[in-house]
């Protein structure tokens, strides 16, 4: 399924400098947020970019691109880094929360079992199913999705309820973004860091990634 990930050729036209990190995790063994992940969440507070970091204003400005407001819809690392203490959700998911207030770039967090085909990252068409507590995508908005619908609106604005990654999650998918200044060695480094915690939590956990964009 890793090497089906796409990025639609409409989205490099809006942000050639994007890439994505694919990480696929297989055999998690997740639980409810514990000491470890707490330890986790209040070292990347401590270690966080500041909202105003080049790395986040290169988000609010990619979200305008596509004419969306990000006062008022955050690109996800941008709300997460003004959330302070970090939320306590579950293991994997604090793991990558963490990551991503430390290294200043979104992360989406997908359980693979409830996925239907691959994830890929679009520009609507305005009439994608997507679940009611997300809305109706806009035309042109950048989406994340696989066959049923919509899983991320916003390009990581709201993820749906469907695919989140809960206590029960086995098969995760991992989607570290990036634009510059965040360098593809940086993309990387964030990668490595997150796949050192997943194998703390599960240390059988089975890790494949793969560089798209």
């Amino acid at each position: 399924m890793i090497d089906d990930i796409a990025v639609d050729a409409a989205v490099t036209a809006l942000r050639p400098d994007f890439a994505v990190l694919v990480m696929t995790a297989h055999g998690l063994a997740n639980g409810p947020a514990d000491d470890r992940s707490r330890g986790w969440l209040a070292e990347a507070a401590e270690a966080a970019v500041p909202p105003d970091d080049a790395r986040i204003e290169a988000w609010r400005a990619a979200y305008r691109a596509f004419g969306a407001k990000p006062q008022r819809t955050r690109p996800s690392v941008d709300a997460l880094v003004r959330r302070m203490p970090l939320p306590e959700i579950n293991q994997v998911v604090d793991a990558y929360n963490a990551v991503s207030v430390r290294h200043g770039l979104p992360i989406g967090g997908e359980d693979l079992r409830r996925y239907t085909g691959p994830a890929r990252l679009v520009r609507a068409a305005g009439d994608e199913p997507s679940e009611e507590a997300l809305g109706e995508p806009e035309i042109g908005e950048v989406v994340w999705r696989d066959d049923t619908g919509v899983t991320c609106r916003r390009w990581n604005w709201r993820q749906c309820v469907r695919t989140r990654i809960t206590e029960e999650t086995v098969d995760a998918l991992f989607l570290l973004e990036r634009l510059e200044p965040l360098t593809i060695e940086g993309l990387r480094a964030a990668g490595d860091d997150l796949a050192g915690k997943l194998s703390e939590i599960s240390p059988d956990v089975r890790i494949e990634t793969r560089l798209v964009g």
